[in-house]
């Protein structure tokens, strides 16, 4: 018997697998762009559920029916999504309200700003672009069309509401995957386990931060002086899910509204308090906390911010660290070790074999 020679490696075989790759993955974001409508509602239901998912085992180690389990689980994620949408609509609101017993100052002090910089020489050009940036009529327009956000908020909410049942309802089923399938596929569902753990972890921890920051903003803006202090607690609040760039998005609102009231005095006033407060707990302590939770990079946490938001629209802000823990799970699993590891991810173990703390060699 003569020996088969070694099949001959095809030209051009890897960079043609790494172009379908791409090319899958460029096709796949393009379909999550123009499905954005309903992938928001999707993802934000999905997170829900596996937040509150935890609720159904004690109910049923105390001998509750699945359907009675899974109920449970359902009015408890529709009660995080009532409180939400209230204080939405209650921010919204004295917004509105707010913008227009505001216009005549705020008009005033655009022309003050306007006028201040151009007498200190930074030219015509820059005066004109600081008034459009700060132009009132921008907030009237946009305390106008909050009659269209709550319809879209509301059109968005009736999805979320059906994709929460059949979640739940689904997720009372996966647990019988190991007795379905054999123990083979006990990695993989350590795997989705410990993924779940995580985004629980990250978003309690966010919101017992968020919910602390957003009570010392609150009050110090209400002993300030500065209007509807309550809006600016909840803008606080959610822009604490946003990592690196939520504080600078919470800061804004009340920081322009503190400089129309009480001058460049009480705008520096606020930058400081929020600076203070926000630095300690968010820079400072949260991480600490977050970081068991996300093992996350800060350049791929900030990049996942920029890259959800602008896949399925605002919400993706909110969700991007969950969305990306996913992904990253999705698309590497067990494998690729050094791409876990580059991600953020530090607790990958070293291949075997591999040594740490060794010089490299010099070179010959």
């Amino acid at each position: 018997m003569t020996d088969q020679a070694p099949p001959l490696p095809v030209p051009g075989g890897t960079s043609l697998r790494g172009a379908v790759t791409v090319i899958a993955a460029l096709l796949v974001l393009v379909a999550l762009w123009l499905g954005r409508e309903l992938v928001a509602p999707v993802a934000l239901a999905l997170v829900l559920v596996v937040i509150v998912h935890p609720i159904r085992h004690p109910l049923e180690r105390r001998g509750w029916p699945r359907w009675a389990a899974t109920t449970v689980v359902i009015a408890v994620a529709y009660l995080i999504l009532a409180m939400l949408a209230a204080l939405l609509v209650f921010a919204g609101v004295e917004f509105a309200d707010l913008v227009v017993d505001v216009v005549d100052e705020l008009q005033a002090a655009v022309a003050s700003v306007a006028s201040w910089l151009a007498s200190v020489g930074l030219g015509d050009q820059l005066a004109d672009a600081t008034a459009s940036a700060l132009d009132p009529s921008a907030l009237v327009d946009l305390a106008q069309g909050l009659g269209g956000w709550l319809l879209g908020f509301l059109t968005a909410a009736f999805f979320v509401l059906a994709y929460v049942i059949f979640m739940a309802a689904d997720a009372a089923r996966y647990r019988r995957a190991e007795a379905a399938f054999g123990a083979g596929i006990r990695p993989r569902l350590v795997r989705i386990r410990a993924l779940n753990s995580s985004i629980r972890r990250y978003y309690v921890v966010n919101a017992s931060f968020g919910a602390i920051v957003a009570v010392i903003d609150g009050l110090a803006l209400w002993a300030l002086g500065v209007p509807i202090p309550a809006v600016w607690a909840i803008l606080a609040f959610v822009t604490n899910f946003i990592p690196n760039i939520g504080f600078v998005l919470g800061l804004i609102p009340p920081a322009v509204l503190a400089f129309v009231v009480g001058g460049v005095p009480l705008l520096l006033v606020v930058i400081a308090v929020y600076s203070v407060v926000n630095v300690v707990l968010q820079v400072l302590v949260q991480p600490k906390f977050v970081s068991d939770a996300v093992d996350l990079s800060l350049t791929l946490s900030f990049f996942s911010v920029v890259f959800w938001t602008f896949v399925i629209g605002p919400l993706g802000a909110i969700l991007s660290i969950p969305l990306t823990l996913a992904a990253r799970e999705a698309l590497l699993g067990d494998g690729n070790g050094w791409l876990r590891w580059l991600s953020g991810n530090a607790s990958v173990p070293a291949p075997a074999g591999a040594t740490t703390g060794a010089a490299p060699p010099d070179a010959a």
